[in-house]
């Protein structure tokens, strides 16, 4: 009988190591859902039990030992094999999908620009949407989310920063209407309605009479255009907003990033290397 994946036998190894679903999806980066699912996976797949299951957790059987020794055996040579192939940086090749939300352009491009002159050999597909792509049906092999942190259980999650979005006017604005203390009678130009959920659209959703809305747009540069010709006041990107005047900004308008990655990916060279990327500032 054949192991049909190698991540089911990593799993187990890792609740071997540390005698706990908690310990072991905490060191796998994955949901405990996904560990114990891939367990009891696992141990009909041999028809044998790996663990015995007690309230202190997860003790292994004879047939774990063996599995230990076998798995952790392939675990250091893999891992040997890694770190050679990371020896060379052009083998990080071929083509990467990266799915991200429209307006966040400007804090991906220059990581993602890094990560192609460190490895010319990628070829990046970098497609912007507000739907969610699902990395388990093979749409990318990382994506990047704005909001509440990800909870899918074969996702593994990881901490991007977080993105200001101030409402700005330019001076022209300025000049005609006088200084901008709030949003009260203002003409503004806002995200449309796909970025509702977005944590400055929903503060905005009870404070802003329909009638002050001249323009609504998904695309950022749409709205940075309506701005700049002094008709109204709306939200931008910092990276945008040269010239322009911030009026208003709140902590709870900010937003959290993530990097999303399946867990059958994770691991690889190529998708390691993006991560990398992208969480650094």
């Amino acid at each position: 009988m054949t192991i049909e994946s190698w991540d089911d036998l990593r799993i187990a190894l890792a609740v071997a190591r540390s005698g706990t679903v908690s310990g072991a999806a905490e060191a796998l980066g994955v949901h405990h859902a996904t560990v114990i699912r891939r367990i009891d996976g696992l141990e009909a797949q041999l028809g044998v039990k790996l663990f015995q299951r007690h309230p202190r957790g997860y003790a292994l059987t004879e047939a774990g030992q063996a599995m230990l020794k076998v798995a952790g055996d392939a675990d250091e040579r893999f891992a040997q094999l890694t770190a050679q192939i990371a020896g060379g940086g052009d083998r990080i090749e071929g083509e990467l999908v990266v799915t991200s939300l429209p307006e966040l352009a400007d804090v991906v491009m220059p990581r993602l620009i890094r990560l192609m002159r460190q490895h010319p050999g990628l070829r990046v597909n970098y497609v912007t949407d507000v739907r969610l792509f699902r990395l388990d049906a093979g749409e990318a092999h990382v994506a990047i989310r704005a909001g509440s942190q990800p909870t899918e259980p074969d996702y593994v999650v990881r901490p991007m920063g977080t993105v200001r979005h101030p409402i700005y006017a330019a001076p022209a604005y300025v000049a005609a209407h006088g200084e901008v203390t709030g949003i009260d009678g203002h003409r503004m130009v806002l995200m449309g309605p796909q970025a509702r959920n977005a944590p400055l659209m929903r503060w905005l959703q009870d404070r802003v009479d329909p009638r002050q809305i001249v323009m609504t747009a998904n695309d950022e540069s749409a709205r940075e255009a309506v701005i700049r010709a002094g008709l109204a006041i709306g939200p931008l990107s910092p990276s945008r907003a040269n010239g322009l005047i911030e009026v208003m900004a709140l902590p709870e308008w900010e937003s959290r990033l993530w990097l999303v990655t399946h867990v059958d990916l994770h691991r690889t060279l190529k998708v390691q290397a993006a991560v990398a990327a992208l969480r650094d500032a």
